[in-house]
C-alpha cells in the first residue's frame, strides 16, 4: 500500500505541462496551456492544462484530472501503476513504503521484461528461422510480428536460465515460472523450449506473461502458458488489449476471439478492436477491462463449429449477468477467425459484424430453433442446456428479464421456467447492514467496509501522517462504489478518474481491481476510514435506490466543477473596462464561459437519474 502523503508528493513534483506535452502539442494561453484533446477527436482545441492547480480539463469530452489521472486515462494504466511510474520519474522513493508483495511484483516485472527482450531478439537471429517460417505459413508479416513483440524460445535447455543467472535474477525467474530447478543435481532449466513466444501484455504494453506455441517438436502440448502470479491474473487479462485499446475507445465496441493468432490475424487485416481471452472463461474482471476502454458493445467471434457454438453458451452466463450489450457474429461452418479474415479480408468481417445478432436471440435460436412450435422433449432438452447460463444470473431485473424473454420464445410461463431452474440459481446476496451499522473487523460481510483492525496486544499502533479529510461528496461516490462495484460502469462522465483525494482513489483502485472492500480499506488512513463510514451511513441499502443516489452524486460532482470554473472566470473578468478594451486573455475566458454554460446544460440533460424504485438499465460493457 502506498501512503497517501507519498502520492501527494508525486503530484507536487510532477511537471504536468511537461508530462502532457509528450502526447499533446500545447500552446501557452495566459496562465494556462491549450491543445487538442487526446481523448477525443476535435479540430478546435478545447483541452487545457492549468499548472498552478496541477489540473487538466477538456471542455469537449469533459475529461479532467491530475497527472496520475492523465497517465491512467491516456496509457490505460491502473491507478497504482500510474503512481509508481511517475514516482520513478520524479525521484520519489516508494520502495520503503512497499510491502513484500509489492517488491515481489516489481521483481516479476523486471524479470518478465528481460525474458521478453531475450525471446524477441532470438526470433530475428539465425536460430529463429524455424519460427519465422511458421509465422510466414500463417500469413503473419514481419511488421505484425514485431508489433506484437513475438519471440522464440530455442530447444536449448538453459538459454534463458543462463541469462537470468548472469543478471542475478534466478529467484525472480523461479517465482515467475520462467525457469525450474533441476530435480537432480544443481542448476535450472527453461520452461519454454522450441516454442514461438507470444507476449501477453498489460493494457499499457508491458509484458506480464507469455504464451508458447510448439514449433518443430513433438513433445509437449501445442500451447503452453505462463502460470498466474502477482503480475499476471488471467481472469483480468485480455490478449491484445494494448494494441486494441485506442480503437475500442474510438468505436465504443470490441471483438472477442479465443485464440492468440485469431487476434493477431484480425489486427493485421485492420480489425484493430479485437482482443482474445487468455483462458476459457469470461470473467467480471475481463468486463471491467473492456469497460475502462469504454467498450459499449461486444461482438463474440468464435469458431464456426460445434466447439465455437458451445463457447457462446459458456460465455453467455457472465455476459448476461453483467447486462452487457453483446452480439454473436456467426462464422461459416469449419472457419475460424484466422482463416476467415485471410480469405475474406476486413470487408468480409465487417459484413459479418453488421449481421451479428443479439446474444440472447442467438442462444434461444441455437438451443430451440423452432421456438413455441418445438416439441415437449426439445423444450426440456433446451432448458437443461440453459441451466449453466441461468445459474449465473443474479436475482433481480436481469434474471427477470431473461426469463420473460425465454417465456416469449418457448411459450412457457416465466414464473414456472424460473422455478424449474431455481435449483441452479446463485445463492442470494447477504443482506447489507442498516444505515449507520458498520461491521467490525472479522465480522464484515462481502461488499461492506470493515472497521479498521486494531493493533495486536502489546504492540503500539503505527504512527500515521496527518491527512486532510476527503470531500464529503467524493466520499459518497467511493462508498457507493465499494458497496456495489458495478455502479462504476454507470459513471458515464468518468468521475472516478477525477477524484481529488489520493486516499479515496487508492481505496477505489483496490476495490475495483477485485481485491475486495476489506483489502481496499484495511490500511486506509483513519481520516479516510471515518469519512467513508459517514458516507456509508447516508446511502440507501442497495438496489435502484442506491443506483439513483450514485447517479445524483456523479451529476453533482460534475456540476460543482463547472460552477467552480465559472466562478473563477467571473472573478477574473470582473474588472473588465469595456468591450473595446478586452485583452486576449479576457476574450479567451469569456469564450470559455460560453463553453462551460453549454456543458452545464448538457450535463443537466444527459444525467437524469430515474426516481427511486425505478431500476435503471445497467450500462453495457
Amino acid at each position: 500500500m502506498i501512503p497517501e502523503h507519498k502520492i501527494q508528493e508525486v503530484l507536487e513534483r510532477v511537471d504536468l505541462v511537461g508530462l502532457v506535452s509528450r502526447y499533446v502539442e500545447l500552446k501557452k494561453a495566459g496562465r494556462e496551456f491549450k491543445g487538442r484533446c487526446p481523448f477525443h477527436q476535435e479540430k478546435t482545441p478545447s483541452f487545457y492544462v492549468v499548472p498552478e492547480k496541477r489540473f487538466y480539463f477538456c471542455h469537449g469530452c469533459r475529461a479532467s484530472g491530475d497527472a496520475v489521472s492523465f497517465v491512467q486515462r491516456y496509457l490505460g494504466k491502473t491507478f497504482l501503476d500510474a503512481v509508481r511510474d511517475l514516482a520513478r520519474e520524479v525521484g520519489v522513493d516508494l520502495e520503503a513504503a512497499q510491502d513484500p508483495a509489492a517488491r515481489e511484483r516489481q521483481q516479476l516485472k523486471d524479470v518478465t521484461d528481460l525474458a521478453a527482450e531475450h525471446f524477441r531478439a532470438l526470433l530475428w537471429e539465425e536460430e529463429g528461422r524455424r519460427a519465422r517460417a511458421y509465422l510466414e505459413s500463417r500469413g503473419i508479416s514481419e511488421e505484425t510480428a514485431r508489433s506484437f513483440g513475438l519471440g522464440w524460445a530455442p530447444a536449448a535447455w538453459t538459454s534463458l536460465a543462463d541469462k537470468l543467472g548472469k543478471a542475478g535474477m534466478i529467484e525472480w525467474g523461479l517465482n515467475a515460472g520462467l525457469i525450474s530447478k533441476r530435480q537432480k543435481g544443481d542448476g535450472y532449466f527453461d520452461f519454454f523450449r522450441s516454442r514461438l513466444i507470444i507476449p501477453i501484455r498489460a493494457p499499457e504494453g508491458r509484458p506480464i506473461a507469455f504464451g508458447g506455441r510448439l514449433v518443430d517438436a513433438e513433445e509437449g502440448p501445442k500451447y503452453l502458458n505462463s502460470r498466474e502470479s502477482r503480475l499476471y491474473n488471467k481472469s483480468e487479462t485480455l490478449f491484445g488489449m494494448d494494441q486494441a485499446r485506442d480503437e475500442i475507445r474510438r468505436r465504443k465496441a470490441a471483438v472477442l476471439v479465443e485464440g492468440y493468432f485469431d487476434c493477431i490475424a484480425l489486427h493485421q487485416e485492420g480489425v484493430k478492436h479485437t482482443v482474445a481471452l487468455c483462458s476459457t472463461a469470461l470473467t467480471p474482471g475481463h468486463l471491467k477491462v473492456l469497460g475502462r476502454a469504454e467498450a459499449r458493445e461486444l461482438f463474440l467471434l468464435l469458431d464456426g463449429d460445434q466447439a465455437g457454438l458451445a463457447a457462446v453458451e459458456r460465455l453467455a452466463g457472465p455476459l448476461l449477468a453483467a447486462g452487457a450489450a453483446a452480439k454473436v457474429a456467426l462464422l461459416p461452418q469449419g472457419d475460424d477467425p484466422d482463416t476467415f479474415i485471410r480469405r475474406e479480408g476486413s470487408a468480409g468481417l465487417e459484413r459479418l459484424l453488421t449481421e451479428a445478432r443479439p446474444l440472447t436471440n442467438h442462444v434461444f435460436l441455437t438451443l430451440l430453433p423452432q421456438g413455441k412450435e418445438a416439441s415437449f422433449e426439445e423444450k426440456m432438452a433446451a432448458l437443461e442446456r440453459l441451466k449453466p447460463v441461468s445459474a449465473q444470473l443474479p436475482v433481480g431485473l436481469v434474471r427477470s428479464a431473461f426469463f420473460s424473454a425465454l417465456s416469449i420464445w418457448c411459450g412457457l410461463p416465466a414464473a414456472e421456467l424460473e422455478a424449474s431452474l431455481r435449483s441452479k440459481a446463485p445463492p442470494p446476496v447477504k443482506p447489507v447492514p442498516k444505515p449507520g451499522q458498520i461491521p467490525a473487523q472479522g465480522q464484515g460481510r462481502p461488499g461492506q467496509p470493515p472497521a479498521r483492525g486494531s493493533a495486536s496486544q502489546g504492540a503500539p499502533a503505527p504512527r500515521q501522517v496527518p491527512v486532510k479529510p476527503p470531500d464529503a461528496l467524493e466520499a459518497l461516490y467511493v462508498a457507493a462504489a465499494l458497496r456495489e462495484p458495478r455502479l462504476v460502469a454507470r459513471d458515464a462522465f468518468r468521475v472516478c478518474d477525477e477524484l481529488s483525494h489520493p486516499g479515496l482513489r487508492l481505496a477505489l483502485a483496490h476495490a475495483t481491481a477485485g481485491h475486495g472492500t476489506e483489502d481496499a480499506l484495511f490500511e486506509a488512513h483513519d481520516t479516510v476510514k471515518r469519512a467513508l463510514e459517514g458516507a456509508w451511513r447516508q446511502l440507501p441499502e442497495g438496489g435502484s435506490a442506491l443506483e439513483h443516489t450514485f447517479l445524483l452524486v456523479c451529476r453533482n460532482l460534475i456540476l460543482r466543477r463547472i460552477r467552480e470554473q465559472l466562478s473563477y472566470i467571473e472573478r477574473a473578468t470582473r474588472q473588465t473596462a469595456g468591450a473595446h478594451d478586452l485583452s486576449e486573455e479576457t476574450r479567451r475566458l469569456l469564450a470559455q464561459r460560453i463553453e462551460l454554460l453549454a456543458l452545464k446544460k448538457r450535463v443537466e440533460e444527459e444525467i437524469r437519474p430515474p426516481p427511486p424504485g425505478t431500476k435503471a438499465p445497467m450500462q453495457p460493457v
